[in-house]
């Protein structure tokens, strides 16, 4: 049976199994900040290529650029991020922990006078006295040069739209592009959260896989409802995500960020409840025509066909890497009675898979590790998959740990292998156990 998995009870497997650990954990951690173990890696990995798979390579005018973090500080100024990505935020006059305002007072508003009036007689989840709000810009700061001054200050990136925006006219020009057509990345951004929580739902680094699609300004409402459509079918059928746990949020007029004329997120049942996962926005001409202005520079499109100049409207299709991440894991975690034993599983769509194969030697005689060892080295080769060998513990132990990390296919040898040249192949989800000729191993555990 699925069961609908705890923050608790994701986060202890995350560790156990190598998925996700705290950063610098031996030093206490640091809040917000998170490093992926073997297991992590491989399956953010995974992530990250099936969407760059989907969105880059399936469509034949979408291209993937990779920006730097650190820009030019005038393009924070030109996208409205120096002066508006701010939050109001009040402090724990005692501890020093930070809260958001609006949340302790439970209002959508950044009115500093509404919040104070609302937070006046309040305490901190500590129970202790707030300070006033302030305002609180979320970018991280930094320096370029060998002085730390005011002229060198830059910022690392909190988005990575940035770089698709400046290099829009680059882009165009390099393979010969003409409207419509997209601008794709997948990097690192960073946001100063006031306040870290819920695993690695809400962090300070995180990757963004982002993509801006450049079109006619009467195609936005075409456009756009093409990307909330491609993020539907991506999240429920390509990835595999139920969609019993997925729903759509519309931005009210309130809610949608500055640029944006229109705004839909797709909600995931995560542990705390529905919470966003993707975005699909309308910017508008915000972007280019911000650039523009700033820099000096001409970044609007001319139309040879029609012979008609304008600036270029912009649909983003946007996705957090870890709140992906965590979807998959919450989606794919199960427990199984099996017998008088409960079974974890991650059932998780093979191709996301850390783990392809498990090649399991059911002892560690000479014979049959030597057997074993020419099984896992063939397919390691001709698979191209990650494949992991074990011939630790139990055989009934190991299969419980591949389960846990939602490896799709457990390969067996045993003393008859010597003799038949067979093996058994073991399916994650039905538990089926079949024997398989060692040649047609290939064919049998293909997962792409």
């Amino acid at each position: 049976m699925s069961k609908e998995v705890t923050l608790e009870t994701l986060t202890s497997l995350a560790k156990r199994r190598g998925f996700v650990f705290q950063a610098s954990e031996i030093y206490g951690g640091l809040s917000g900040f998170w490093d992926y173990g073997p297991y992590g890696v491989e399956l953010m990995n995974n992530i990250k290529n099936m969407w760059w798979r989907e969105m880059i390579y399936a469509h034949r005018n979408i291209h993937g650029i990779d920006g730097a973090i650190i820009q030019n500080p005038r393009l924070w100024k030109a996208s409205g991020h120096v002066a508006g990505f701010t939050d109001p935020m009040v402090e724990d006059t005692k501890n020093g922990k930070r809260y958001r305002a609006d949340h302790l007072a439970g209002v959508d508003s950044s009115d500093l006078t509404e919040l104070a009036a609302l937070l006046k007689d309040k305490k901190s989840p500590d129970g202790n006295p707030l300070s006033a709000p302030r305002v609180f810009n979320m970018m991280m700061k930094t320096w370029v040069g060998p002085i730390e001054s005011d002229e060198s200050v830059a910022y690392l990136r909190p988005e990575t739209a940035g770089s698709i925006f400046t290099n829009y006219e680059n882009v165009r020009e390099t393979t010969r592009g003409k409207i419509p057509f997209g601008i794709g990345q997948i990097g690192k951004a960073f946001r100063n959260e006031i306040s870290p929580r819920d695993f690695i739902f809400r962090v300070r680094e995180f990757e963004q896989a982002e993509m801006q699609y450049f079109i006619h300004p009467s195609e936005q409402e075409k456009a756009y409802q093409y990307w909330r459509q491609w993020a539907w079918d991506f999240y429920s059928k390509t990835v595999g995500l139920r969609q019993e746990n997925l729903k759509w949020h519309e931005h009210a007029e309130t809610e949608r960020a500055h640029y944006a004329a229109a705004a839909h997120d797709i909600y995931f049942k995560f542990p705390q409840g529905f919470k966003e996962l993707c975005g699909t926005h309308n910017r508008t001409d915000f972007d280019l025509n911000s650039h523009m202005s700033e820099s000096g520079r001409d970044l609007t499109y001319f139309d040879e066909a029609t012979r008609e100049r304008f600036t270029p409207n912009v649909i983003e299709s946007s996705v957090g890497l870890s709140r992906f991440f965590m979807a998959v894991l919450c989606d794919a975690y199960t427990e199984e009675n099996v017998g008088e034993e409960m079974r974890v599983v991650l059932k998780i769509k093979p191709q996301l898979a850390p783990v392809k194969i498990a090649v399991l030697p059911l002892s560690k005689k000479p014979e049959l590790s030597a057997l074993s060892e020419k099984v896992y080295n063939k397919l390691v080769r001709s698979t191209g998959y990650n494949i992991e060998y074990d011939e630790t513990q139990s055989i009934g132990k190991r299969y419980r740990r591949q389960d846990e990390i939602g490896t799709p296919y457990c390969v067996t040898i045993d003393f008859e292998s010597l003799e038949d040249g067979c093996v058994t192949v073991r399916e994650r989800d039905s538990m089926k156990q079949t024997r398989v000729k060692i040649e047609d191993l290939e064919k049998y555990t293909t997962v792409i």
